[in-house]
Parts: C-alpha cells; structure tokens; sequence
C-alpha cells in the first residue's frame, strides 16, 4: 500500500492486549472529528462484555497509530466494521487506508463473510471517501442517522 506521495506505508493490525490497552486509550482524534467515533475506551469496555467484537490495534512498526473494532459471527455470512479511527498525529499518512485494506483481508479470511457493513456520519467527509474508494456502496441512513455503506466480498474460489 502507497500513500498519496507514493510512499510505501505497511501497517499490521494486532489484537488488543492488556500491555497495549493504555496506548490504545490514549489515541486522539482531532476536535472536529469527536463526534465522528465512541471513544476507544468505550470500545474496549463494549468489547469485553461482546463475544463477536474483535478489536484491533493498527501498527506502524512498534507505534501504535490506530484502533478498529468489528464483528463477524461465524453464523452470519455479514461482518460489521463499527469502530475505526487513525490518531490526530498519524492522519493524512496513508495508516487509515492501510489498515481498511488489512482488516477488509482478515474479514475476507475468515471464509463465511460475504459482505462488510460499515457506519459513519454522514458529514464525515473523510470516511465517505475512504469508504468509497475501498468499494463501499451507501445504502442510506440507519435509524440513529448514520450513513450505512456495504462492500460485497469478492467470492473465494476453493480447488478441487
């Protein structure tokens, strides 16, 4: 994955662990994107008492740059992408796309997912456009308002 300035930007996504937690907490988002996204304690704590959240810590080399969380029950063929957010520091460097590309590649693996559903707020400019650019279709409002897109998962070919 290249950034905007053709820069190779490699990032890895990593389960969140109780070492990890404190940095993952400490992530900011920028003032005008506050409303955008539940904090990532909120999340964490959500995902403690949520046997279907998986979330997931997003690395550029040892610092920690981002935080994701979605869903993927083994007996739905949809998984929910419902937390994403790059830290205010690490914006605009190619991370977020990045590791849209790499949890889109770990839900893809997971071989029952047909399609990903994500959320946003429909005047997070930002999102739209990387959503859009990843393949993600807008389907309309949800009943909190929110902007909810889809992106059908190409279909895995197994040889016989």
């Amino acid at each position: 994955m290249t950034d905007r300035h053709g820069k190779v930007v490699e990032v890895q996504l990593a389960p969140v662990t109780e070492a990890i937690r404190a940095l993952v907490t400490s992530l900011e988002l920028g003032p005008e994107q506050l409303d955008f996204v539940a904090s990532n304690t909120e999340s964490l704590d959500e995902a403690a008492l949520d046997a279907d959240a998986r979330p997931r810590v997003v690395m550029a080399g040892d610092r920690v740059v981002g935080f994701l969380m979605y869903e993927a029950p083994a007996d739905d063929d949809e998984a929910t992408i419902y937390r994403f957010m790059i830290d205010r520091a690490s914006q605009g460097k190619g991370y977020g796309k990045a590791a849209l590309r790499k949890v889109l590649d770990e839900i893809s693996g997971l071989g029952h997912v047909r399609h990903v559903s994500i959320c946003y707020e429909p005047e997070n400019e930002g999102a739209r456009h990387l959503y859009r650019a990843a393949g993600f279709v807008e389907e309309g409002l949800d009943e909190d308002g929110e902007m909810i897109a889809d992106l059908v998962l190409p279909t895995q070919t197994v040889d016989p």
